[in-house]
């Protein structure tokens, strides 16, 4: 405002992806620039971009890395023309509040670790977070009634978590009542976050469920889930085991530091990340996998954030002015390249003819056992969350219109138990799914497999041609090839980092004579194989398009 006082700026508490946020909507603005926290908003806003025909700057940071691309349509590959690595940052309101997923239950429990017995991180807070836009209006306001205390800031007696659980001499009771019924409850006086939610359900630990369908047949205890009950006792031990490990070897003043491989502190952010989870009606994981998934969470970085910020008013400069050939997709480096530059920018990659959001006519091949896979499966796993529709509907290419999958509610919600053969579906049938939100169309190829690698129920792959011999599929690196498969790891929200780390990383190679692509990029970089040379990638060498960090 200090730059243009007369601008107007209009403020929307809501999820980008609601109905009321259409094509017309993206329609009325110039330019669109992206700094959301998950893949499915990304892949959202990209497709809405491209409906409308509006430019879209896309940008994401991880720790110390950034970066940020220009998507225009027909000009540039689109958000979703390349796969993407996983996300390792979530904003703090989701942790706090509305966690969706195992991984945003698992860091609120490494933060709740760190509350109790690390050293104080006023950005790690796991109590709800009352500035959450969502939740405007009267929020909490009976709560913070109800626990108002005289003399006290606002009305309520303020203390640190580690004060207060110090005073509690670590009660595992108190503890426990605080974290998951007291904090839920709070939460749920938070009426506006609930609204298109599924509440969570607070949890007393005199009052736990005692069968919540959770088996330990045939499993070691680190690769089964735990019950809540069990939950609540590792809990409650892992609680005391630290409490005594503070008091020994860290000091009245002292911290402890989070370690996968310490079993005390393992086990707590095992059982609070599950008992959190199955407080938000979300899938409960084994020991065995939430240590995998802890130990790989990158911190955000507010100085990042603020470089990323600028590059993409940078971007939008170029956009605005018509000046396209000198858009750039800019990595930022954690460490200077050979040249001296953090900033690494690169020349725009034209559309991927395989990508199957932008292409005129898209198409993916769906590998699945037709005769176990239901239409719910179908829905949820492959077209919502792997595919990334929102309200999709389904129409079976068989000459009768038959319709598999409504968006209407209440319409096709008979056919959800059963399998595809039930309609008739078989290997080779086409479906024809539709978004009108979205203003999408994708024809999807069923091919019949009797069973997948790997457990996997369902796999995507680009087109007919990339399906290969089983035998050649093992033989290859699966990170080289562009499918997305039905396994746990695809079913977490993504934040998209790929990272340039010198100048030797600025050229894509072409395909080499065993048909493995050669990027000179991380190996978290997965990249589509083809037997035609791609694009190349080519860093801009001009100095007058770097940018250094002084």
């Amino acid at each position: 405002m200090v730059l243009n006082p007369d601008a107007s700026i209009e403020a929307f508490h809501d999820s980008i992806m609601s109905p009321e946020y259409g094509v017309k909507f993206f329609q009325e603005f110039d330019i669109v620039m992206n700094a959301l926290d998950n893949r499915a908003a990304r892949n959202h806003v990209n497709r809405m971009c491209l409906a409308a025909d509006v430019p879209l700057i896309e940008s994401g940071t991880a720790g110390y890395l950034g970066q940020v691309t220009v998507i225009k349509k027909k000009l540039t590959e689109c958000y979703e023309c390349q796969p993407k690595p996983a996300q390792k940052t979530f904003p703090g309101c989701t942790i706090r509040n509305t966690p969706s997923e195992p991984i945003h239950c698992i860091v609120w429990a490494k933060h709740l670790f760190n509350q109790l017995y690390g050293e104080y991180d006023p950005d790690q807070d796991v109590s709800p977070d009352t500035e959450d836009p969502e939740a405007a209006g009267d929020a909490g306001k009976a709560a913070l009634v109800s626990k108002s205390k005289q003399n006290a800031v606002g009305g309520i007696e303020r203390k640190s978590t580690r004060v207060w659980a110090t005073e509690s001499s670590y009660d595992t009771a108190k503890l426990f009542n605080k974290f998951f019924r007291d904090d839920i409850q709070y939460l749920l006086s938070m009426e506006n976050l609930w609204k298109k939610r599924r509440p969570p359900t607070p949890l007393d630990i005199s009052n736990l469920p005692e069968c919540d369908g959770y088996s330990a047949t045939g499993l070691i205890n680190d690769q089964r889930v735990w019950s809540i009950k069990e939950c609540a006792e590792v809990f409650a031990k892992s609680v005391t085991l630290l409490k005594n490990q503070l008091s020994v070897e860290a000091g009245e003043d002292g911290v402890l530091i989070w370690d996968k491989d310490d079993q005390a502190a393992m086990d707590f952010v095992a059982s609070a990340s599950n008992i959190r989870a199955h407080i938000f009606g979300i899938q409960l994981k084994s020991r065995f996998d939430i240590k995998s998934m802890a130990g790989n969470i990158i911190p955000a970085i507010a100085s990042t954030n603020a470089v990323i910020a600028g590059l993409i008013v940078l971007e939008a400069f170029k956009v605005l002015t018509g000046k396209w050939n000198e858009c750039r997709t800019v990595y930022l480096n954690r460490q200077p390249n050979t040249r001296k530059k953090l900033l690494v920018p690169c020349i725009l990659d034209k559309p991927s003819p395989k990508c199957y959001v932008c292409v005129d006519k898209p198409q993916v091949v769906l590998q699945v056992n037709v005769n176990s896979f239901t239409v719910k499966s179908l829905e949820d796993k492959v077209l919502k969350s792997n595919l990334g529709m929102v309200a999709p509907d389904v129409e079976i290419d068989d000459g009768k219109g038959t319709i598999l999958i409504s968006s209407e509610e209440g319409e096709t919600e008979d056919n959800w138990s059963k399998v595809l053969s039930d309609f008739g579906i078989v290997c080779g049938t086409q479906l024809k799914c539709d978004d009108f939100l979205q203003d999408y169309n994708l024809t999807v190829n069923i091919v019949h497999v009797d069973s997948l690698p790997d457990g996997k129920d369902f796999e995507v792959v680009g087109e007919i041609s990339d399906l290969r011999p089983e035998s050649s599929q093992s033989d290859s690196n699966p990170q080289q090839t562009s499918t997305a498969n039905g396994s746990a790891a695809n079913e977490q929200d993504d934040e998209d980092i790929i990272m340039m780390e010198d100048d030797e990383l600025s050229v894509m190679e072409p395909v080499s004579s065993t048909g493995s692509l050669s990027r000179k990029r991380k190996a978290l970089d997965p990249v589509e194989e083809n037997t035609e040379t791609p694009a190349k990638r080519i860093c801009a060498a001009d100095d007058s398009d770097d940018v250094e960090i002084l």
